[in-house]
C-alpha cells in the first residue's frame, strides 16, 4: 500500500477529492492511504498562528516561513518518505514521473502558497515538481493532480487493461474511441471496429494513435522510438493504404457491419 501525506494550509480543499471516484475506491480497497496535514498546526506563533511573513529585501506578497514548514515536515517524515515540493522550479510532471512515484512506499507532497516559500526550504526535499508553466494560487491543485495520476496506477485501483491503453502510457496519445450509433449526423464509426478481428483492430488503433500524436503533440512524436511495425503504420498513413490483415478483416467482417446498419435502420 502507498501512503500519501499532503502538507497544506488548506486541508478542507481535499475533502471532496478524497471522497469521490477512483480515489475513494482505492482507499476502500487498501491500495492507498491519505493523510492531510495542516501546516498551520505547527507554527510557533501561538497568538496569531501566522505561517508567512514579508519577503526580506522587499517585494510583493507574503512568503511561507521556514519554522512551520520544517517542523511540519519533521513531524510527518519517515525513513521511507519521498518528499516532493510543488514548485515552478521543478521539472514538469509527466506520466513517467507518475509511474516512478507510484512505486514509492511513502510519498509526501508539500503545497506552497502565497507568493512562495523561503528558498532555504528547497534543500529539505527530495525533489521539486511543476505541473506546468502557469500560475495557480497554491500547490493544492498540483497535489491532487499528482495524487490522482499516481493512485490510478496502483494495483487494484482500477482494471489493469484501463491503464495499459491510456494516453502517454507508451509515449503516444490514445487512439480515438467511439460508441454506438454506427452513424451520427453522417459521421460513421470506422468499419474495421466491427470486423471482429482483434489483430486488425490493434493495427488500426496503433496507426491512429501515431496519427493523433503527430498531429496534436509533435513534441511527443519526435521523442518516439519507432519499431518496424510502427514504421509500417506510418507508411500506411502517408500512402493512404491499409494492411493486408485489415483488408481481409474488412472482407470477412462485412456481415457484422451490415448487421449494425440494419439495427439502426430498425
Amino acid at each position: 500500500m502507498l501512503n500519501i501525506t499532503i502538507l497544506t494550509l488548506f486541508p478542507d480543499f481535499f475533502t471532496s477529492f478524497l471522497n469521490n471516484s477512483i480515489i475513494a475506491r482505492a482507499i476502500a480497497k487498501g491500495a492507498v492511504s491519505f493523510k492531510i496535514v495542516n501546516i498551520r498546526d505547527y507554527t510557533a506563533d501561538f497568538k496569531h498562528h501566522r505561517v508567512d511573513d514579508r519577503p526580506a529585501g522587499g517585494g510583493a506578497g507574503l512568503i511561507m516561513r521556514m519554522q512551520p514548514l520544517c517542523d511540519c515536515l519533521k513531524a510527518n517524515r519517515t525513513a521511507e518518505s519521498h518528499v516532493v515540493l510543488l514548485s515552478p522550479l521543478g521539472k514538469t510532471y509527466n506520466q513517467e514521473k507518475a509511474k516512478e512515484l507510484s512505486l514509492k512506499e511513502d510519498l509526501i507532497l508539500i503545497c506552497g502558497h502565497y507568493e512562495g516559500i523561503d528558498s532555504r526550504f528547497n534543500s529539505r526535499v527530495d525533489e521539486m515538481i511543476s505541473i506546468g508553466d502557469y500560475i495557480t494560487t497554491g500547490g493544492e491543485i498540483g497535489a491532487m493532480a499528482i495524487s490522482d495520476s499516481v493512485v490510478r496506477l496502483l494495483k487494484g485501483a482500477i482494471a489493469d487493461e484501463s491503464t495499459q491503453e491510456e494516453s502517454f502510457n507508451d509515449g503516444t496519445l490514445e487512439y480515438p474511441q467511439y460508441t454506438l450509433p454506427y452513424s451520427y449526423e453522417g459521421e460513421k464509426i470506422p468499419d474495421i471496429l466491427f470486423s471482429g478481428n482483434h489483430e486488425a483492430i490493434e493495427i488500426f488503433h496503433r496507426r491512429e494513435a501515431l496519427k493523433l500524436t503527430k498531429e496534436y503533440r509533435p513534441d511527443l512524436y519526435q521523442k518516439l522510438k519507432l519499431s518496424k511495425k510502427d514504421l509500417k503504420r506510418i507508411h500506411e498513413l502517408e500512402t493512404g493504404e491499409i494492411s493486408k490483415t485489415e483488408k481481409l478483416a474488412l472482407e470477412k467482417g462485412e456481415r457484422f457491419i451490415q448487421a449494425e446498419i440494419k439495427k439502426e435502420e430498425n
